[in-house]
């Protein structure tokens, strides 16, 4: 069956609808990638509000979590009551979570708020790839596709800048309360121009294995972020969680076994590569959160720059990425799809270790050409992963594999945001345990204390020294720590063959 038949069975829009619901879908799809960095250049702009400051990594993580593990389930229900409800069910629990965002009186509501922004982004994201998948035959959907690529390229140059004119002249508020109108235009022209029959069917879906997959994704992030900073490492309360956490993942695989319609179907992970792309995603998705995190603080907390120019930085390495993606087509068609991503996973590394290799005293402009580079690496492994990722099987099956993919990267920015943020938090709460008698009284207690190089005004320049090198320190071990994600990555290039070959 083709995809030109299946769309025609299922009477999923008319041709001359396409325009209008392609471009409330890139809309759609814009908001959920402006809301994944937007907020990274303001995040000091939030501490000095809130406070909480060893907690805002779960500003990224719980919203890239929540997203990541309802994506499978949104899979699903879309067969059983079609694209549009669960499209529509996205945008409004989007625009709630981003009006509670907007009115969050404190780092632990502005988390849990986040939380329901991610639920929302958890629908549109698989519905908008679906929706293009259901209009669109295989020979349209490369160039479109490409379209919905160039939003995200797009979001995220302006979402960091962006996120820094609002920090800098407004009010870090209004990063999530201009989701508000976008979301309704985008919703409106879904509501007039997306037109389905459902044929109704009966399905099993999968609510135990969904439920065994939050919480135990949700429990093994929860104890790498706070280990170590909030309890011990080998303390009763870390291993706890994380023998809970385990102990639900493996329930969830005993699970997903015998389910008649598996969330997360487990064939994913017995061909190479399906598993090589999928790990190649988890790297991506944690060297995406590690730098849109970081780098603003090195800029800002350490050089003394703008939240705006800590935005233009951060979209060097978002220039970098569609640039060397729309390149990477004509390379992979040549040499292949892992000699492509390969080459690309080298100049990650190159990047990476630029990053590392960078001073107390480095300027912007060296700092950008950096983030530029790891775009430029990213660019040419992402693209040419997904598609090699989606070329080893046929239509009845990329839905599944296009979100299995998605959903690793999602799991992979939450993890990379626990990780570094442990990281960081470590290093930070380390330098100012032993920092000088004089200069420990000013700092206070754990990594909040950093908050006094946002309010520079007032602070010793002694004390105010002695910040922006523990700050400096912290972003330091983060970079080296993305080096070695890069390498990572590159292993599990390796494990993908020199050559896909479809599933049976």
């Amino acid at each position: 069956m083709t995809d030109t038949t299946f769309t025609e069975r299922r009477g999923v829009g008319l041709r001359s609808e396409r325009g209008p619901v392609l471009a409330s879908v890139m809309l759609a799809t814009g908001l959920v990638a402006l809301d994944s960095t937007i907020i990274a250049t303001a995040v000091p702009s939030v501490v000095r509000d809130l406070g909480g400051f060893s907690h805002f990594p779960w500003l990224f993580s719980v919203y890239l979590l929540t997203t990541a593990v309802t994506t499978p389930l949104y899979g699903k229900l879309s067969d059983v009551v079609g694209r549009r409800p669960v499209m529509f069910a996205g945008i409004a629990a989007f625009l709630l979570g981003s009006v509670l965002c907007g009115f969050a009186w404190s780092m632990l509501t502005l988390i849990v708020f986040r939380a329901v922004q991610g639920i929302g982004a958890g629908a549109i994201t698989p519905m908008s790839m679906t929706i293009i998948g259901d209009l669109y035959t295989v020979e349209e959907r490369a160039r479109v596709q490409g379209y919905v690529a160039g939003v995200w390229g797009v979001s995220s140059v302006v979402g960091p800048t962006l996120g820094g004119v609002f920090a800098d002249y407004l009010s870090w508020r209004w990063i999530f309360f201009v989701n508000i109108p976008l979301g309704l235009v985008a919703a409106w022209m879904l509501a007039r121009h997306l037109k389905e029959r459902v044929e109704r069917r009966a399905h099993r879906i999968d609510y135990l294995g969904a439920s065994l997959l939050v919480a135990g994704c949700s429990l093994l992030i929860l104890g790498t972020l706070e280990g170590g900073t909030t309890w011990a490492w080998a303390s009763v309360p870390s291993v706890t969680i994380f023998a809970v956490g385990a102990v639900l993942m493996v329930a969830f695989w005993f699970v997903e076994r015998r389910a008649e319609e598996p969330v997360l179907p487990l064939w994913v992970f017995r061909h190479r590569t399906l598993v090589g792309g999928n790990l190649v995603s988890l790297v991506v998705g944690a060297l995406l959160i590690g730098l849109t995190s970081y780098v603003p603080n090195l800029a800002q907390g350490v050089l003394g720059a703008s939240a705006v120019l800590a935005g233009f930085v951060v979209a060097a390495m978002t220039l970098g990425w569609p640039l060397a993606a729309t390149a990477s087509g004509h390379i992979y068609l040549r040499v292949g799809f892992r000699n492509t991503a390969l080459g690309g996973g080298v100049v990650i590394i190159a990047g990476t270790v630029m990053c590392a290799l960078l001073g107390r005293h480095t300027s912007l402009p060296v700092l950008a050409v950096a983030c530029f580079v790891i775009g430029v690496g990213l660019g040419l492994t992402s693209s040419p992963n997904l598609v090699a990722v989606q070329s080893v099987v046929g239509w009845d099956r990329r839905g599944v594999v296009t979100g299995t993919n998605m959903f690793f990267r999602s799991i992979g920015s939450a993890v990379g945001a626990a990780v570094f943020g442990a990281i960081a938090n470590t290093t930070l709460d380390r330098r100012f345990a032993a920092a000088p008698a004089g200069v420990r009284e000013r700092l206070g207690g754990g990594a909040d204390a950093t908050d006094v190089v946002l309010k520079a005004k007032d602070t010793p320049p002694a004390v105010l020294t002695y910040a922006r090198d523990s700050l400096y320190a912290a972003t330091h071990h983060v970079f080296i720590a993305l080096a070695c994600v890069g390498v990572l990555g590159v292993g599990a290039l390796l494990l993908m063959p020199r050559r896909t070959t479809p599933l049976p």
